[in-house]
């Protein structure tokens, strides 16, 4: 009777009571609800942003795997690739033989997380979200699931601190003068697919003091041509890449409904490298800068 009468108490009521019994018999007093720390000695990190962490808080020694967007710093391209972030194959992260993986929300497709999960590795899904508050929470995050929570709280507290204030600089400029940009994701056979509302864009170009010039849906969506010259882009944003997604400047400003905008006009036109652009990471705050002096001072030659 004794065992049905413990469980009807509370849990603070529980411990106590675990407590006392363990001070009578001699036993370890646990918390009911305790887990033992991972093994995270050998790692796969997914999400540049991630792996950029890992290398900011120092234990870049523990990676034995990292995706395809993971090329910052330099010295991550010496670590096993395990494919591109959205399109892992379980069978290929599980070979560099990690006992636990670091994998950012939205990595994918679903069903090899879902395997990945199973495989009785430590995993653990880092939250994404597109402010400052969530660059901390992943640093935070990391930190914590490494066992290095005293190198994790003054960087994510450093950080913190250094985008807020590129953001506080940022947003000094008068709301009549603030420019607004068109971020393009890619014009692949010919259509121009731009950023909403939601996305990293959308964000980094609000706390680079500028305007999403297409606020009215969420998301990425192919735009018409009536609704580029609409949206009247001051400038235009682009990750840059290569590839069938890429397009040059003069291939931009050929665009019919573009080159009838005052981007066009002004061939406006501002590239960036795509991680530092929108990893909300640790290079967030140097992103915020870079952007704000490209978009208001015309430096379209953007440090990475």
């Amino acid at each position: 009777m004794i065992r049905p009468a413990f469980r009807l108490l509370s849990r603070p009521a529980r411990l106590t009571a675990a407590f006392g019994l363990a001070l009578l018999t001699g036993l370890p007093a646990l918390a009911d609800d305790a887990k033992p720390a991972p093994d995270a000695s050998r790692i796969v990190s997914i999400g540049g942003a991630v792996t950029e962490i890992v290398y900011a808080l120092g234990e870049e020694k523990r990676l034995v795997g990292r995706d395809s967007t993971s090329i910052y710093p330099a010295a991550a391209g010496s670590v096993p690739d395990v494919g591109y972030m959205r399109q892992l194959s379980a069978e290929g992260v599980l070979a560099t033989n990690p006992t636990a993986i670091l994998a950012v929300e939205g990595s994918g497709p679903p069903e090899a997380v879902a395997l990945l999960e199973k495989s009785g590795i430590a995993f653990l899904t880092v939250p994404e979200t597109f402010d400052i508050e969530g660059i901390a929470a992943k640093v935070r995050a990391v930190g914590h699931f490494l066992g290095v929570d005293a190198k994790a709280e003054p960087l994510a507290t450093r950080i913190e601190a250094d985008v807020t204030a590129a953001v506080e600089d940022a947003a000094k400029r008068p709301e009549a003068e603030r420019r607004r940009v068109l971020f393009i994701l890619s014009t692949q056979g010919g259509r121009v697919m731009a950023s909403g509302t939601g996305t990293a864009a959308d964000a980094i170009i609000t706390l680079a003091g500028a305007v999403n010039a297409t606020p009215d849906f969420p998301g990425y969506k192919p735009l018409s041509d009536e609704a580029i010259i609409t949206a009247k882009p001051d400038v235009i944003l682009m990750m840059d890449r290569g590839g069938d997604h890429g397009a040059s400047n003069a291939e931009l400003l050929a665009h019919p409904a573009i080159k009838l905008t005052p981007a066009g006009d002004k061939a406006a036109i501002i590239r960036m490298d795509g991680l530092h652009l929108l990893g909300f990471g640790p290079r967030t705050a140097s992103a915020v800068r870079d952007l704000n002096a490209a978009i208001y001072e015309g430096q379209n030659h953007v440090a990475q």
